[in-house]
């Protein structure tokens, strides 16, 4: 997929106030500090594109981004930033799910995980539940430049082990580098693919 125009749209609150076309929606969320505004920015080949920041947990709005004026491209806040207070994070919580189960213009979620660390429970409690909750989703593990291809291989394939436990189908994941542009192709091919599927099916 060859992204020629990607742009700010909207930032909502509330899934009531998000983008009332039916343009198809990719989402994007992670914990805090997982590298999201620098992947959106290097999928989109757009530098200022989403607002990267040195202070994690920042995204506090459902972020639209129009791409190729074909689909949006969704930024949603962080989970699980310890620095926010209950009330706000309890709140986001809300906008999240909310967002996640209602919003018919979802076609797919990208779940961001830091390839550098082993399992956490908040990453594979998020990912049990996308999957109870009947929600398409894939993973991509960011970060791979601070490993080498090796151990980020290594580190990706012990973490879909890790799901084993709990899935019979593993969900489809890419090693990404924001860095090195490492996944890029991967990642676009794979929306692009659903986007085609999509517009066969109408």
């Amino acid at each position: 997929m060859d992204i020629k125009k990607s742009e700010f749209t909207i930032s909502a609150a509330t899934v009531s106030q998000c983008p009332k076309d039916t343009k198809p929606e990719f989402a994007f969320i992670g914990r805090s500090n997982v590298g999201k505004s620098s992947l959106i920015n290097m999928l989109c080949n757009h530098k200022g594109l989403a607002k990267t920041s040195a202070t994690p947990g920042k995204t506090l709005l459902i972020n639209h981004f129009i791409i190729n004026n074909d689909w949006y491209l969704v930024d949603l806040p962080g989970y699980g930033f310890a620095k926010r207070s209950k009330t706000v994070q309890k709140k986001l919580d809300q906008m999240i799910t909310s967002y996640i189960l209602q919003r018919e213009q979802l076609i797919n979620t990208f779940v961001l995980i830091d390839i550098r660390h082993d399992p956490m429970k908040i990453d594979t409690d998020f990912i049990n539940w996308l999957g109870e909750s009947s929600v398409p989703f894939a993973i991509i593990f960011t970060k791979a430049d601070k490993l080498g291809p090796v151990k980020a291989k290594q580190n990706a394939a012990k973490w879909m082990n890790s799901l084993k436990e709990q899935w019979e189908e593993l969900p489809p994941y890419f090693i990404t580098s924001s860095e090195k542009k490492t996944g890029r192709d991967e990642v676009l091919t794979y929306i692009e693919d659903i986007l085609k599927s999509l517009k066969e099916g109408e």
